[in-house]
């Protein structure tokens, strides 16, 4: 009998990760004391959406909320580049920098100081490395060309393609790729050719594209997760909910 491959994904989700990612992690560890087998997390960082990774923190005297995310070069590669291609803007590391002080203790500080990434995603997940979040836990990217190559064919998915000098992710339809503006409104690109590297799942098809490459026997969702996944595309799979956590959407902040 194979060793048990427990699984959880996210896309990047803050500079410091929201307490519902923290609580994947713990509900995976715990599952794995139980059971023994591997920890994968799969990383969704081929997501373009901007609010993703917001961050949610207080201040540490008025006990205030403030959203901190990204910068980003422009206003298409914020709306529509996949989070591996949104680039880390210096200006913007400089100035939160000089802000995280009012919102978390000095060691924290100096994690964020180290992290060196080009780009949003690998800044992210430098970042939850620095803070010895994934110690012992292998990363699988959905955004590596290598682990799309391997991954089953699906017929509803998203296609990074060139525009406007930014990469984009564009979702396929029967005679365009298709950048949403919002509401009825579409920015319509000629369906060019197109292959496995440049490919990503919908929100549908995600599960099925994701497990025909990691094959993971138990699989951690979150508490909307579960609403949605068809779990039937992914038969001998055990699901478990995430332990619950309080104030999930906020960042979570590790004792400094």
């Amino acid at each position: 009998m194979s060793s048990p491959i427990i699984c959880f994904g996210q896309q990047p989700c803050g500079i410091f990760p929201r307490r519902f990612l923290f609580s994947k992690i713990q509900t995976g560890r715990r599952l794995q004391q139980e059971i023994g087998g591997e920890i994968v997390f799969f990383y969704h960082d081929s997501d373009h959406d901007p609010r993703e990774t917001t961050t949610i923190l207080r201040d540490r005297q008025s006990g205030e909320e403030q959203r901190l995310n990204f910068q980003f070069a422009n206003k298409l590669q914020k709306q529509f580049s996949p989070l591996f291609a949104k680039r880390v803007l210096a200006e913007w590391k400089e100035k939160t920098v000089r802000q995280l002080p009012n919102y978390v203790p000095e060691p924290l500080v100096e994690a964020f100081r180290k992290v060196e990434a080009e780009n949003v995603a690998d800044f992210c997940l430098e970042m939850y490395r620095e803070l010895g979040l994934l110690e012992g836990i292998r990363v699988m990217r959905s955004g590596d060309p290598g682990f799309r190559q391997r991954a089953v064919a699906v017929d509803d998915y998203f296609v990074d393609v060139a525009y406007e000098d930014e990469l984009v992710r564009a979702r396929i339809s029967p005679d365009a790729l298709l950048l949403h503006k919002g509401g009825n409104a579409y920015i319509k690109l000629p369906l060019e050719k197109h292959n496995a590297a440049q490919i990503s799942p919908t929100r549908d098809t995600r599960l099925r594209w994701m497990q025909s490459v990691i094959g993971c026997t138990h699989y951690v969702a979150g508490a909307s997760e579960i609403n949605y996944l068809n779990t039937e595309e992914a038969p001998g799979v055990q699901f478990i909910a995430r332990d619950e956590i309080s104030e999930s959407d906020r960042a979570y902040l590790p004792d400094a």
